[in-house]
């Protein structure tokens, strides 16, 4: 049985704002109201601890965690996903619940037994890594009568809760920067893979070059693979056909920027004087390549943690509202842009 605010209200004849007063032991209540909500909360089940203001409730304790891989190009064994999966144990174990892990591979047919072992095994809610997720893929766990949290991709039209990077906001800075700094031929570094998060991120960067007036050259938006070794390869093909190249790209994840500066120096091509680049996530490898990489900076560990924050709360309180938590991004300059205006 989950317990909900407005149910309790309504059997003690007060507000919800009244009865989430008492829960959060704040002042301005009468001790009379007090002892009727907690009473009524005991005879719906539940015991009260007055010392730290929480309801206790018959829980098993655990979260699922569930990484789902379409295709494994994207979700992988990343800084990104390490510090991530960091933050979302941190903030269980802080929280006194145990982590379960499950991956899911859509190329292995393994998703039904994966849905079997959540009916089995009790857990209060699932958090789910939809980076590389389509919106029908969630559509196996429409059924599904637990809390739901989704992380890392906005999937349209989807009754849950969502926590993501605020892609389009950060790329369009990112942009925006390169214009600051004096860059008038700007192209993106695309993904040949599609997830959400790098449509967002292209969106960014072309509602960037259409508000400042600049041409939207399609020449300038070159695909590549999302692995190290894919992006310098598709790099290397695209350089070996005589490409007209801009003067800075900004790239849809750090990993496509290594590759392709790896490509680029191969051919002779100097960053941050011939071409400057800006990557996104902030990976530890960007401060220790040559030259260090200008990103954007992802806040990994946090946004794990407000996954669980807002799964938690949902286990705990049954709130009925959905959200979308956009975590936004910080610009870390290091030494792959040029400064035009100064020349």
């Amino acid at each position: 049985m989950k317990i909900r605010i407005k149910d309790i209200a309504k059997a003690v004849g007060v507000s919800p704002a009244t009865v989430s007063l008492v829960l959060n032991n704040k002042p301005g209540i009468s001790e009379e109201t007090r002892e009727k909500i907690l009473k009524k909360i005991e005879e719906l089940g539940y015991s009260y601890n007055r010392s730290n203001s929480r309801i206790l409730k018959s829980l098993s304790k655990n979260i699922r965690f569930i990484v789902y891989k379409k295709h494994g190009k994207v979700v992988g064994e990343t800084p990104f996903f390490s510090a991530l999966i960091e933050g979302i144990e941190q903030e269980a174990r802080d929280e006194g619940f145990n982590l379960l892990i499950s991956y899911i591979n859509e190329q292995s047919g393994d998703r039904q037994e994966i849905i079997q072992i959540i009916k089995e095994t009790p857990v209060d809610g699932i958090l789910l890594l939809a980076t590389e997720m389509y919106p029908h893929d969630l559509l196996i766990f429409n059924n599904l009568t637990l809390p739901i949290v989704v992380l890392d991709s906005y999937l349209e039209n989807r009754n849950m809760d969502f926590v993501v990077i605020a892609n389009a906001e950060a790329v369009y800075s990112a942009t925006v920067y390169l214009i600051q700094k004096g860059h008038r031929e700007i192209g993106y570094l695309d993904s040949s893979v599609w997830i959400k998060n790098f449509e967002e991120r292209r969106e960014g960067y072309e509602k960037a070059i259409r508000e400042s007036g600049l041409i939207l050259k399609k020449e300038f938006i070159l695909s590549l693979e999302p692995t190290l070794d894919g992006a310098y390869r598709d790099m290397q093909e695209i350089l070996k056909k005589g490409a007209e190249l801009p003067t800075a790209f900004v790239a849809a994840n750090d990993i496509i920027a290594f590759g392709a500066m790896k490509a680029l120096k191969e051919a002779g091509i100097k960053i941050p004087d011939d071409i400057s680049i800006i990557g996104l996530d902030d990976m530890p490898f960007c401060e220790i390549c040559d030259p260090p990489i200008t990103t954007l900076r992802v806040y990994k560990e946090r946004m794990g943690k407000i996954a669980v924050k807002r799964l938690i709360e949902r286990i705990m309180n049954n709130v009925e509202e959905r959200v979308k938590i956009e975590v936004r991004t910080e610009l870390i300059e290091r030494k792959s842009v040029k400064d035009n205006m100064l020349f």
